[in-house]
């Protein structure tokens, strides 16, 4: 009795501390499958079994606690898509019939992918570097929503009753930690708790990082690299914070963005002859000599120097000052979040 017991305590603490990690199978969870002929095999069946044997089952479930198993086989819907499941890390031993029975598809020691190494698959485990984490940030050519991401765009995630806009579902749970943690910027409804746990329980939604029409950048981190942010252009914030955001689409040119330059030249201001008068003669009645002398006339000194200004208006030239495009040639595409 004492190694009853004993034996349920420990299988109570191995499926409850979540020592069985779980991953699932790309290609065949939540997607369609077709037949021989390419038409979508509505009924087919999905047999999972242990790897490196011939036909022993091993459990599928439908959460990654692997606490609730699913019907072996499982059984493609109206539309040939298989519904999600979760089996223990490792590999897998898959076999795909059609609804009568035709084999479609058979392989054998295929990688569960899942969030990290752990036991209880039917081979090798799997290396947590190759595989994508919660907050991971991937690019995808495509619109669409994309099972087990959320797209990058300033929405917000939560529980099921949360109100989320972007996607209100229990998954949501790890990247809501993940985030609430990583950047206190973020927006919670109603304001931070006490922990991400007590927020998500209680139905808070966080904001989602907002990248739409933005490129990203490296932030500086252990050392100022001074290629963008402080000191170094119009950025404007602090390059070392996790998800500042700065620059602009367009930029207006003014004096400040000049080179500056002071001009220099002369202008003649004062008739001057000898440097300080200038003399002139009053000649009545008398002629100029030969060579330009004077021959009976009076000299009169000029005292007041004569001043010399002058000023005009032009035509305006050139442009109406118009703001100019800074954005890089650019392609758009979709930002997702792992959850």
């Amino acid at each position: 009795m004492k190694m009853l017991r004993l034996l349920s305590a420990l299988w109570a603490l191995f499926y409850c501390s979540g020592v069985f990690a779980a991953g699932t199978v790309p290609g065949f969870s939540l997607t369609p499958q077709f037949d021989m002929l390419g038409k979508p095999a509505v009924g087919c069946r999905l047999y999972v079994i242990q790897a490196g044997t011939t036909s022993t089952p091993q459990n599928a479930y439908q959460d990654t606690g692997l606490t609730i198993p699913l019907p072996n086989p499982i059984v493609c819907d109206s539309t040939a898509r298989l519904s999600q499941f979760f089996v223990a890390d490792g590999t897998i031993k898959l076999r795909l019939t059609d609804k009568n029975g035709v084999q479609l598809f058979v392989g054998d020691n295929l990688l569960v992918v899942g969030p990290s190494s752990g036991g209880g698959g039917g081979g090798g485990t799997v290396d947590p570097t190759t595989i994508a984490a919660t907050g991971d940030l991937k690019v995808a050519y495509g619109t669409s929503v994309l099972s087990g991401w959320v797209r990058a765009n300033g929405r917000t995630i939560g529980s099921a009753t949360s109100g989320a806009t972007e996607r209100a579902n229990a998954d949501t749970s790890a990247l809501f930690a993940y985030l609430w943690g990583a950047d206190a910027n973020l927006a919670v409804s109603g304001g931070r708790g006490a922990s991400a746990a007590a927020d998500f329980s209680a139905n808070k939604t966080i904001a989602l990082p907002d990248l739409r029409g933005r490129v990203i950048a490296g932030r500086d981190g252990n050392s100022l690299a001074g290629r963008i942010g402080s000191g170094a252009g119009s950025f404007g914030v602090n390059n070392d914070t996790l998800g500042a955001a700065g620059g602009a689409e367009v930029h207006s040119l003014i004096t400040a963005n000049l080179p500056p330059y002071t001009p220099s030249g002369s202008v003649l201001s004062t008739l001057l002859n000898g440097g300080s008068t200038m003399y002139g003669f009053t000649i009545p009645g008398s002629n100029v000599g030969v060579g330009g002398a004077v021959t009976g006339g009076t000299q009169t000194q000029i005292t007041t120097l004569l001043s010399v200004s002058s000023s005009f208006t032009g035509t305006a030239q050139g442009g109406t000052s118009a703001a100019f495009d800074t954005t890089q040639p650019t392609m758009l595409a979709t930002y997702y979040l792992k959850l």
